[in-house]
């Protein structure tokens, strides 16, 4: 620990900036040269991306640079709270373990179809989101829904995951029990799946009384998102922010060239009709593996 007081603080503040937010946060606790690294604008500078400038130039209201907040500062202000961009259609922020980019597609920015038809779909800012408007579905019996993105807008070598992010309003209906189906694609790859977005909780209730039947020894320690996803089917998650969620899929950026990531999900096969679903848009982030 001796040995390590004494190294100077720019070395050690080089020396962190070669791992993650993560660990300069925990490496604070080590010893006081530690604690002032872990400070320094060298280290935190490594952490903002390098066309941050770019970005937050999009951006729909003023943003504040870090050579006037100070990186760390600036760092953190990214990582809690999204910064509005192309006429606030979009959202950007940072991955807070990683320091990783993330965007969100608002509503707007998607490919509804007949999204601007008022007999199915209606625009509207009564609900708390991050973007001014959402779209709440009136009634289909056609659901589809696309999104894209370019990998150039995202941070390279790093394993992504697009997720649907959505509530429901009261008196929803047509979606209990019913197969959702959702697909990435890119150039080379590509994934499909199924979703429930099961509003009512009955397919939940379902595999519940399943498990408790047949696994009463695993019955309140399985995850039922953790069991139907084993099984290839995702169900939703609910959100910090108090929206619910479900991953389309995902895809990973290399550094050596630029696509377009195209993101789906559709029901046009069972002929239902469906109403209720409001959308807020389409998260695309770092996958969390920890």
């Amino acid at each position: 620990m001796a040995v390590l007081d004494a190294l100077p603080v720019e070395c050690i503040a080089h020396i962190l900036s070669l791992t993650t937010p993560r660990d300069i946060c925990r490496s604070s606790a080590v010893c006081r040269s530690f604690r002032a690294a872990a400070c320094s604008e060298v280290a935190w500078g490594k952490f903002l991306p390098p066309d941050l400038d770019g970005i937050t130039s999009r951006a729909s209201s003023p943003f504040v640079p870090p050579s006037s907040s100070g990186k760390r500062d600036a760092y953190f202000r990214l990582c809690d709270t999204p910064v509005l961009i192309d006429g606030g259609l979009k959202s950007f922020s940072l991955h807070r373990r990683t320091g990783k980019k993330c965007f969100m597609l608002g509503a707007r920015s998607l490919s509804i179809v007949w999204g601007d038809t008022p007999e199915y779909w209606r625009w509207s800012s009564f609900y708390r989101s991050r973007f001014s408007e959402v779209v709440e579905l009136r009634r289909v019996a056609w659901l589809e829904i696309h999104a894209k993105v370019e990998t150039r807008m995202l941070s390279t070598n790093t394993d992504y995951g697009a997720y649907f992010v959505f509530k429901f309003m009261e008196g929803n209906d047509g979606f209990e029990n019913l197969p959702v189906e959702v697909s990435v694609l890119n150039r080379c790859s590509g994934q499909k799946g199924v979703v429930y977005l099961d509003p009512d909780g009955e397919l939940r209730q379902q595999y519940q009384i399943s498990l408790e039947k047949f696994w009463p020894m695993f019955a309140g320690r399985v995850s039922l998102a953790d069991v139907w996803t084993g099984r290839g089917k995702q169900l939703p998650q609910e959100r910090e922010d108090g929206w619910a969620e479900v991953e389309l899929g995902g895809f990973f950026t290399s550094d050596e060239e630029d696509e377009e990531v195209q993101m789906s999900l559709m029901e046009v096969t069972s002929t239902k009709w469906k109403s209720g679903l409001i959308i807020q848009g389409v998260d695309i982030r770092p996958r969390d593996r920890m």
